[in-house]
């Protein structure tokens, strides 16, 4: 009898068409407050959609998502795709039931996931479709080309004529369908290309649309003027949905230039490093002033976290790492996001938005009215730690080695550690052979520099049982790895006997691993290595070290080359491509890493083992041909007709790709 009662809980409603021409139940300038019907129920906006991105929003129960009267909720395609996958849906009968979810369901498509996972080829418009069918969400998302908002304009062109074919496509995929979809605004930062994508997707015709691709690099004036904008330019019987956005003050703004919906991991993401945001403005419970706070963490507050417990125990609980603290105030912060919503829609109801608007401004904005954080001490510089031409760099929340000469930073923006296992280790065919102990492999580490890229194989061969790997790194100056190695408190990645072996014998060896040392110009060394089936290309960029990264360099290694090989390498120059290419490389698009959208793979002898890798298409070749650096400095001029028809004439580039 309990399982039945459990069953007929979840089982959720019948299918019927609604008609989602919102009902506008006020207007106050351009903000309002609508009314959604769906098949779980009404949605009064404006509203804030809790991320729930893999079937849960993180941290919190079902019953405290239930607390906070939500009505929607929103998942993610890509993430729900790759796990538990559609089979599963399809059988279990659909989001709704698996997770226990009353309300209404809003599923994102996998478009921006694919733009910073750097797996663009996942998914297609037919194939995001048919996972948001399984998934039974009440609404659906077009699939769309997402860009950096401060990409050019070029791109930013390429991108909403991609979304605009895919929106087609993707309309044409939902036929029949009971669910309601919603088309998606692309064009960056450009006021003329997010006026032809609105025009564009209006054309086509949806249920609602959604401004996309902002909170993606954009200043914050910029991000307000394009929702403007955008807002104005679509249907006002239609909802509309600002994708990705985001802090409080963010949701205030974007209210008062007619948006009605909004979503953003923000609340919990930020919940985990004890930021909450209260009526006294945004707090960090990290700070020490809270250690001995007795006082509720917002007065005004419901949730449990300012119910039951003081500033001081959350300021414990985030100082531990303890998982209750990031629940807690994840809770809060999501009960405060839900509280704003209704305190906006009452305001648009009541015809007192202006006063709302002008006061919630400074409020929104306020951080810590009762502590506000003072200037920080001025601090005494230490003179900077230096080795020939390398001084040790400080950041924010990780520490990488500068070229003293020319100013270049490795590893700038990114963490070393993190950026050398996406790119060089986590992307490879061959080293996910060799730690799986099918195959034995030669690693080829050119441009050793503090040892990252090498140590982040070295780690992951920690792990692994029946690996076999040979690892020749390649490096002209030693200077930066015994830099590293002199401050291990500084580079927690060389507290490994292997890096100091290696500088003190040229190798290093032990059962999984032999790890050689070639010191000297990488032309004249790498002749003496075994073939390689991985290369680590890594030297500094071209404006630093131009001698690398020749298309004759190139040219040089891919003759030498006999067996398949796959290049990794962190740039995605136009320039780099071309010459890569021009050497007979197949090349296909890396990871994305930080603020670069993609990396790039050079493939060599490419086999069906590699065919996972995602080649460049016909449509990179036409933005290339808009490119103003689509030849490297090396290649005079003379010659780019010759450079121009090898490109051309790739094999890679036989096949015409219906979408690149």
């Amino acid at each position: 009898m309990a399982c039945r009662r459990w069953q007929h809980r979840l089982l959720s409603p019948p299918r019927v068409r609604y008609n989602h021409r919102v009902k506008i139940d006020a207007t106050d300038g351009r903000a309002r407050a609508t009314t959604l019907a769906t098949p779980h129920g009404e949605i009064a906006t404006p509203i804030f959609m809790p991320v729930g991105t893999r079937g849960t929003v993180r941290t919190q129960t079902l019953a405290q998502l239930e607390s906070l009267s939500a009505p929607i909720i929103l998942g993610n395609t890509y993430h729900l795709m790759k796990r538990p996958g559609p089979e599963l849906f399809e059988q279990l009968g659909g989001l709704h039931r698996w997770i226990g979810w009353t309300g209404a369901i809003l599923t994102d498509s996998g478009g921006f996931q694919m733009f910073s996972l750097g797996e663009p080829d996942l998914l297609t418009p037919e194939r995001s479709m048919a996972m948001q069918r399984a998934l039974g969400s009440d609404i659906v998302m077009v699939l769309d080309r997402c860009i950096d908002s401060t990409s050019s304009h070029a791109l930013a062109a390429d991108a909403i004529e991609v979304t605009r074919a895919w929106a087609v496509r993707s309309k044409a995929a939902m036929a029949g369908s009971s669910q309601q979809l919603f088309g998606i605004v692309q064009g960056a930062c450009y006021e003329d290309l997010r006026s032809a994508s609105a025009r564009q997707i209006v054309g086509i015709g949806f249920d609602g649309y959604a401004i996309g691709g902002l909170a993606v690099g954009e200043t914050k004036a910029q991000r307000e003027d394009m929702t403007e904008l955008t807002a104005q330019l679509l249907p006002a019987d239609k909802p509309r949905y600002l994708m990705g956005v985001g802090t409080p003050l963010d949701l205030l703004e974007a209210v008062h230039r007619g948006v009605d919906m909004f979503d953003c991991i923000m609340p919990t993401a930020l919940a985990q490093h004890g930021i909450a945001f209260t009526t006294r403005g945004k707090l960090d419970l990290r700070r020490g002033v809270h250690r001995v706070a007795d006082q509720p963490l917002d007065a005004t507050c419901t949730c449990e976290a300012c119910r039951r417990h003081s500033r001081s125990y959350l300021h414990h609980l985030v100082k531990c790492s303890e998982p209750l603290g990031w629940q807690l105030l994840a809770h809060h912060n999501l009960t405060f996001y839900l509280a704003l919503s209704r305190a906006m829609r009452a305001a648009i109801l009541g015809g007192t938005w202006s006063a709302f608007y002008a006061e919630h401004r400074e409020r929104l904005a306020a951080v810590d009215i009762d502590n506000p954080p003072g200037p920080k001490p001025k601090q005494h510089r230490r003179p900077p730690i230096t080795r020939g031409n390398f001084a040790v760099h400080t950041g924010v929340d990780f520490t990488s080695i500068r070229h003293i000469p020319s100013g270049e930073v490795m590893h700038s923006i990114n963490d070393p550690d993190e950026e050398a296992r996406r790119i060089y280790v986590e992307q490879s065919v061959a080293i996910a052979d060799a730690l799986a102990g099918r195959r034995e492999i030669v690693v080829w580490d050119v441009g050793l520099g503090a040892a990252h890229n090498a140590m982040a194989l070295v780690h992951a061969l920690d792990d692994a049982e029946h690996a076999n790997v040979a690892l020749h790194s390649f490096e002209i100056d030693l200077d930066a790895l015994h830099l590293a190695l002199a401050h291990t408190k500084h580079f927690a990645h060389v507290r490994h006997p292997g890096p100091h072996l290696l500088a003190q014998r040229g190798q290093f060896v032990r059962e999984q691993l032999t790890w050689t040392l070639h010191t000297g110009d990488f032309l004249e060394t790498f002749a003496v290595a075994p073939q390689p089936d991985v290369i680590f290309y890594d030297p500094f960029s071209s404006k630093t070290d131009g001698g690398l990264w020749t298309l004759e360099v190139f040219r040089t290694l891919f003759a030498h080359l006999a067996k398949p090989v796959e290049l990794f390498t962190f740039t995605s120059s136009t320039a780099v491509r071309s010459s890569l290419l021009a050497a007979g490389f197949d090349v296909a698009r890396g990871v994305s890493t930080g603020p670069k959208v993609e990396t790039t793979i050079a493939l060599a002898n490419a086999t069906p083992a590699l065919a996972k890798h995602s080649r460049l298409g016909r449509a990179w070749l036409d933005r290339r041909a808009r490119s103003t650096a689509s030849f490297g400095a090396d290649i005079p001029p003379e010659q780019h007709a010759e450079v121009e028809r090898a490109i051309r004439s790739h094999a890679q580039f036989a096949a015409d790709p219906a979408v690149d």
